[in-house]
């Protein structure tokens, strides 16, 4: 088994695109190879989950809307949002997928933890809130026994789309970011720290972020 965890910083990449390299290393890897997470951000973009319904999306305007093979329903990723695609082998960890979801969410609490946020994951609506106000939203996916997609983390971003949306099938939801809560948040600081403590949590020692 791998001892390592590959982190890799994307920068802004387009959703499509990334979703392919995303399916195309799940479907081809074994087990000598280490699992990845993907720190990056995406420029305007909807997406809808598997179980997403057409109602949730009230006026997409400008902004393409694609159709994804994640769990969940529709959201929105844009500029100043931190997304991690998570891929691990499941199977090599001995984990399974709703203790994967458990480790994210907690991670995400961590962090804002870190920057004097209190936060906390709902049981029956998976993500990650703050005094009901959503700042970070999940959705995987599991093939061959790994998993891929992840998780989004609203850093610093308009928020303005999600008014377009019922997020995450949530009508009325409100939206929140980490800027708005600790205006002296950054995100270079956030994405490190994300880093390390999902890869902690994952049980592996703190990873180097890679650029590209």
């Amino acid at each position: 088994m791998p001892d390592t965890l590959l982190c890799r910083d994307l920068g802004v990449v387009p959703y499509e695109l990334t979703w392919e390299q995303m399916k195309q290393f799940t479907q081809t890897r074994d087990k000598a190879d280490a699992d990845q997470i993907w720190l990056l951000e995406h420029a305007p973009v909807f997406t809808q989950g598997q179980a997403g319904k057409a109602e949730h999306l009230l006026n997409a305007g400008d902004i393409p809307v694609v159709q994804a093979d994640r769990g969940g329903q529709i959201t929105y990723h844009g500029p100043g949002q931190l997304i991690a695609y998570i891929m691990i082998d499941l199977k090599r960890l001995g984990i399974g997928v709703r203790d994967l979801v458990t480790l994210i969410e907690n991670s995400i609490v961590e962090v804002l933890a870190q920057h004097g946020i209190t936060s906390y994951p709902k049981p029956d609506a998976p993500g990650v809130y703050v005094d009901e106000m959503k700042i970070s939203s999940l959705g995987l996916r599991v093939r061959r026994g790994c998993s891929f997609h992840g998780v989004a983390l609203n850093v610093d971003m308009d928020l303005e789309p999600f008014l377009r949306i019922n997020p995450c099938g949530y009508q009325g939801l409100q939206m929140v970011d980490m800027k708005r809560l600790q205006p002296t948040t950054d995100m270079a600081q956030v994405k490190v720290q994300l880093a390390n403590i999902l890869a902690e949590r994952l049980g592996y020692s703190h990873p180097t972020i890679q650029q590209g």
